[in-house]
Order: C-alpha cells, then sequence, then structure tokens
C-alpha cells in the first residue's frame, strides 16, 4: 500500500518491489544511492554549490568527488562545458539537486534534456536529489524520472519539505531502469535498506493518507508563499548596491551575493554575517559552506514582516559599510 502510494504520487507505476525503497528520510536515501554507486575507485561527480551532505557522505566512505560548477548568471544552470571535463572512466555517477538546496534554482525542462544527453553519451547514471520535488513556483522543471529514456536515475525524495514534516524521517528511492541496467545496483539497495530497522512505522502508515489524500489547496498555498517572499526579498535586495540576489524558481532559499570590493571593512561572507548578527540581530549562512564564497543564503519561510524587516536591516548594514556611504552634514 505504501509503495503503491508512492508510484500513484511520483507518476509511475514501475515493478514495486524492485524500483522503490523506503528509507529514513531523504538523507538515508542519498547515502544508500551514494554507496551503490561510489566506491574509492569511482569518484561521484556533485554540483558547486551545493548541501554540504554529499560531501560527508564520501568522506566518510572513502569515496572521492568532483564537483562541477553552477553559473549563478543563468539562475545556476548546470555549466556543461564544465561537468564534461570532470568526467572520465572512473565516473560512477552525476548527483545533481533539482529543485536546489542552497541555490533555490529549478532547471528547464530544456536543460534537464541536456544534462540527460551528456550523461547518455557517456553512459553514466544519475542520482537526483529530488527532495523538493513540485517545490517549483516558476518554470517547468520536472524529476528526471519523467524525462529520461535511456539514462538510469535513481531518485531520491521524502515527505520532510514538500509536506513541511522535518523530522518524521520517511524518504524514498526511485529507480527509473527502462533497460535494465542497473540489476547489481538494485541488489545493493535492497541490503543496505536492511542494515538498520528503517523509516518510522508510524508515519509509514500514514503514507498513503498523506499523498494521495492532501489537498491541492496546500501546496498551492505553499507555492504561493513561497513565491511572494521570494519575490519580496527580491525587490527589497536588488536596491542594495553591494549586493545581487539571484532570484530563485523553487525549493524554498536564495542566494545573494556580496560585493566585498564596494565594502570598506568586509573582505568575506564570514566577515558579513558575523557584523551583521552583531549589528542588526540578522542571520543568513554564509554560504563559502556550500562552496559559494562571497555569496550567503537566505531562508524564505519566514513571515512577510520579518522577512521585510530583515531585507531592511540588511540595506542598512550595506549602507553603514560602504565605501560610497554619503558623508554626514555638519550643524551650521
Amino acid at each position: 500500500c505504501v509503495l503503491w502510494s508512492c508510484c500513484q504520487y511520483l507518476g509511475v507505476y514501475p515493478d514495486l518491489y524492485n524500483d522503490i525503497y523506503i528509507t529514513s528520510g531523504c538523507s538515508d536515501a542519498l547515502r544508500i544511492a551514494i554507496d551503490c554507486l561510489g566506491s574509492e575507485e569511482r569518484h561521484i561527480l556533485i554540483p558547486k554549490p551545493s548541501f554540504p551532505l554529499y560531501k560527508t557522505i564520501c568522506g566518510n566512505r572513502g569515496i572521492p568527488i568532483r564537483q562541477y560548477n553552477l553559473l549563478p548568471e543563468l539562475s545556476w544552470d548546470i555549466d556543461l562545458v564544465d561537468l564534461e571535463s570532470k568526467i572520465d572512466e572512473n565516473t560512477a555517477a552525476i548527483l545533481v539537486t533539482n529543485p536546489s538546496n542552497p541555490c533555490g534554482s529549478a532547471f528547464s525542462v530544456d536543460h534537464q534534456l541536456d544534462i540527460l544527453t551528456l550523461a547518455e553519451k557517456y553512459q553514466i547514471p544519475i542520482i537526483a536529489d529530488e527532495i523538493y520535488q513540485d517545490m517549483v513556483y516558476e518554470g517547468d522543471s520536472k524529476s528526471f524520472g519523467q524525462l529520461s529514456d535511456n539514462v538510469p536515475i535513481i531518485a531520491c525524495g521524502g515527505l520532510a519539505k514538500r509536506w513541511l514534516v522535518p523530522g518524521w524521517r520517511v524518504g524514498w528511492i526511485m529507480v527509473h531502469d527502462r533497460h535494465n541496467q542497473l540489476k547489481q545496483v538494485r541488489q545493493g539497495l535492497t541490503r543496505l535498506c536492511q542494515v538498520i530497522i528503517g523509516a518510522n512505522t508510524i508515519v509509514q502508515q500514514a503514507i498513503p493518507e498523506i499523498l494521495t489524500n492532501t489537498p491541492q489547496s496546500f501546496y498551492l498555498e505553499t507555492l504561493a508563499k513561497l513565491k511572494e517572499a521570494a519575490n519580496l526579498a527580491y525587490s527589497e535586495l536588488s536596491k542594495v548596491e553591494a549586493l545581487r540576489p539571484i532570484m530563485p524558481h523553487g525549493a524554498m532559499y536564495m542566494m545573494v551575493e556580496i560585493k566585498v570590493d564596494l565594502l570598506h571593512d568586509i573582505n568575506t561572507d564570514m566577515d558579513f554575517v558575523e557584523k551583521l548578527i552583531s549589528e542588526q540581530s540578522v542571520f543568513p549562512l554564509p554560504a563559502d559552506m556550500f562552496g559559494a564564497p562571497n555569496f550567503v543564503r537566505l531562508v524564505l519561510t519566514v513571515p512577510t514582516d520579518k522577512l521585510r524587516e530583515a531585507c531592511h536591516r540588511i540595506a542598512e548594514f550595506c549602507l553603514a559599510h560602504s565605501l560610497h556611504r554619503p558623508a554626514k552634514r555638519s550643524c551650521p
């Protein structure tokens, strides 16, 4: 019943017991997928910037990584030339994040098809981190499994984000493998899913109800609030000379570039964040931790009035530290 509900929600009807695996959250799904495909001899390609968990999983298991660049000027699309340059005979998989934490990007279908074309050229499977699947408020982004005819896709998802229930620890792996290229990988997935007791059994019982009977209005309201927050933050921060926000299209985050050359006493994103907390009590994350130095990541889930106030404080902070700060007028 749980597996059938997952199939209906994801819009696919594979061989249930071979192609869907219930895991202890999406993080566990990613761990299992990386364990199955990577090894000390075969590396995983991961995006830069990206969620730090990918590096942690690979590092704990001695799996080498190579990072490919995302392009902020193109709404964080993958630099396909750079990605191709990182591929060789020891590439085990390409890991993609769509929609993205931390970038807030959601690839267009055209871009997704270009990624699939490259993966097919080199016969490399894709691990798709799709925990934010369907949390897209701008554009036509889809699950990679829905688009791929020939490239095997190991799609990782879960309840935490779209249903706003972090901590419930139920995720899944969906294997899209039309030509049965991952027969041995399926065996590995089955074995690794049995290493621990697994996902929260009480929540598993609720999955059919959650996936099939959540009203569409819940999803639409969530997306509307995220889009409103994204528009607000982008509008407010675009007015600040020392900042360059990148308009997000999905998930619940926005990345903002800090033009440190326009600030007189700030040299890094960490400098920016530490002083912003001290002076304005606003705490974005320094994005160097994601592999994006001199960016910060904003979360768009706070109430509108709080977000507007935070943006105003950030603007005030940047003005106070600006190289071009207007001189104070002296009293006559």
